[in-house]
């Protein structure tokens, strides 16, 4: 082969960082029970909406036709949302993963040269996520024999997935290659994929103007291209959300940007992702340079010294010290505790400037509630989120770099070791699981504060037409809130500890962990969502997800209207009982699940001893 096709063929096909990964991770039935769970997912959701469109007779055409459209615009946003959850923590190992064991020195001294090295961590994992996209292809030209989803929809639909997939990835990588604990910045991609996406929505909610005088469609607006959930909206929810004709007096580029929500989404995400490459190639060599250097931060801080301090007040370590250990490890990292008290400061006042503009009339009613929701929603996933990375991470770092070994070697059992893990964790997490509680607490006194005509929509139609109140926040919520996010954030924990037992690294607990936990919300929420037209019941099956507790405290008329259309007294009591035995059974589950996981414990551990 001629030398310049050689290079070319190195790059992708045979680069062997590439080969490596996918030989390696296609033999795992891991994977293949990934792709085969997801595409029995989708067909669920199928099959309930067709099932759904026959109740009462048989079928129509039309009917069914409808109801492919249907299951395909839920199928497309979930891959939309599965990209952004997933990319994170299959990428996140990139480069990483190399410098833990060692090997890192070893790669660099290599043959292949920092393009070949950046593009085989980036293709290799990025491979994993394409096919589990592809898979559901077969599936949605199932749906197209229905009628009513056109090809090209479908084609655009894998486009904008497959952009978010790429510039998410090329992103990883970029940060793998700018901070060498790659893995520790998961939790803050996470962060910032969830922040970007629900300013961006709420910017561009802000910015919307219907097409004309009247109209109940609004037009696209120029965030719509910056938000992969809304230039696919713009392509599924054609009929209200239309994308502006700008005029003939603008440029062509800004016509383009304004009219092609989709083509411009892509090609930014095109583009970006090369100029990340360039970037992270240039900059890939620098790891090396700095290995065994302290950051700048910590030397102008003086922490190094304060680490390495002999001289110190000594620390109880209470009556469990895996707990003790739990919360003072994650408490002395100054990123940690900025991460954490960031949080919490910035969360309640991104509430209180929402509550404030709209007070000054900035906002209007609607706005209002939207931008609360999106806030509240926002906190719930990061919260979850962090409690799965820091409990999925818990067991197999300490397997990693080999604290595990040592641990063992002392009188802790398995029961008050993994009770020490829950309660540390949970602990340490406990300012920012009451984030959104408090959030709700501030909605609430504030409507509490001011008349009830500026606080409540007075024309909202409920389940069998009739027009009824509905409060700005719903205080049964806020009480269940209070009840449900520290029972739930410890199943979360619980699950991700469960994993970080019987996965052999961290990468791989965090991924089963996320797709658990996700799973099992989806099933709860899917399940609240069908169940809110039945009276008193619908509320009580809702506040057992977290996400559809918040819909249902702030826009009770969108998840359990006939509850509603009893009174808000009805709503108050139905989330509060709801709270509260959804709290217990969580509590039920994570004492079943400690229990069985401390029999399994030392067959686990020894049955991976060893393992990296």
């Amino acid at each position: 082969m001629p030398a310049p096709l050689q290079w070319l063929s190195d790059l992708l096909p045979t680069n062997p960082i590439i080969v490596r990964l996918v030989q390696g991770g296609s033999t795992r039935g891991r994977h293949l029970l990934v792709r085969s769970g997801y595409l029995a997912i989708l067909i669920a959701v199928l099959l309930l909406n067709l099932v759904t469109s026959s109740v009462g007779g048989e079928p129509s055409l039309r009917q069914l036709a409808q109801s492919g459209s249907e299951a395909f615009v839920i199928v497309a946003f979930g891959q939309v949302g599965l990209i952004c959850l997933l990319t994170p923590i299959f990428m996140a190992g990139a480069i990483a993963q190399e410098a833990n064991p060692r090997t890192w020195d070893i790669l660099l001294t290599t043959p292949l040269n920092s393009l070949q090295i950046v593009l085989g961590n980036l293709f290799g994992r990025l491979f994993f996520i394409v096919a589990l996209l592809l898979s559901s292809l077969p599936l949605f030209l199932f749906i197209q024999a229905f009628g009513g989803v056109p090809g090209r929809s479908i084609l655009l639909s894998y486009l904008v997935a497959g952009g978010s997939a790429l510039i998410v990835a090329a992103i990883a990588v970029t940060l793998s290659v700018t901070r060498t604990a790659g893995r520790r910045a998961v939790f803050a991609f996470y962060v910032s994929v969830i922040v970007y996406l629900a300013v961006t929505w709420l910017i561009d909610n802000r910015l919307r103007t219907p097409i004309a005088v009247g109209s109940l469609a609004d037009a696209t607006t120029i965030i719509t291209p910056l938000n992969p959930f809304l230039a696919l909206e713009s392509l599924l929810a054609s009929n209200r959300y239309v994308p502006l004709d700008p005029g003939p007096d603008v440029s062509a580029f800004h016509r383009w940007w304004l009219t092609s929500p989709i083509s411009v989404f892509v090609w930014l995400s095109a583009l970006s992702s090369l100029v990340l490459v360039v970037f992270s190639t240039i900059r890939l060599r620098v790891i090396g340079a700095k290995v065994g250097q302290v950051p700048w931060y910590r030397r102008v801080l003086r922490l190094e010294a304060a680490a390495s301090e002999e001289a110190r007040t000594p620390r109880t370590p209470g009556t469990n010290p895996i707990a003790w250990r739990e919360t003072s490890s994650r408490t002395l990292s100054t990123v940690g505790l900025l991460g954490r008290w960031g949080f919490v400061v910035i969360a309640a006042l991104t509430t209180v400037v929402v509550l404030w503009l709209f007070h000054v009339g900035t906002l209007g009613l609607p706005d209002l509630r939207a931008s609360l929701l999106a806030i509240v929603v926002a906190e719930v996933a990061i919260v979850v989120l962090a409690a799965v990375n820091m409990s999925a991470t818990a067991v197999s770092r300490e397997r990693e770099d080999g604290t595990l070994d040592i641990i063992l070697t002392t009188p802790i059992q398995p029961g008050p070791y993994l009770a020490g893990k829950l309660r540390g964790l949970v602990q340490y997490l406990l300012p920012m699981l009451l984030v959104p509680v408090v959030s709700l607490a501030i909605i609430f006194v504030y409507a509490m504060g001011h008349p009830s005509t500026t606080t409540t929509v007075n024309t909202t139609m409920v389940a069998g037409g009739t027009a009824t109140s509905v409060p700005l926040v719903s205080l049964g919520g806020v009480l269940a809130m209070l009840l449900l996010m520290p029972a739930f954030t410890a199943f979360a924990v619980m699950v991700g500890l469960q994993w970080s037992i019987r996965s052999k690294g961290t990468i791989g607990s965090v991924v089963a962990a996320v797709m658990v936990l996700s799973v099992v919300g989806g099933v709860i929420g899917l399940c609240g969502a069908a169940g809110g037209g039945i009276p008193m019941v619908g509320a009580v099956v809702n506040a057992a997800s977290p996400i559809n507790l918040v819909i249902s405290t702030l826009m009770p008329e969108a998840l359990v209207g006939s509850t509603l259309a009893n009174g808000s007294d009805g709503l108050f009591g139905a989330l509060l009982i709801g709270g509260v035995i959804a709290a217990v059974i969580y509590c039920c589950i994570v004492y079943g699940m400690h229990a069985s996981m401390k029999k399994s414990f030392m067959m686990t551990v020894r049955r991976l001893a060893g393992t990296k």
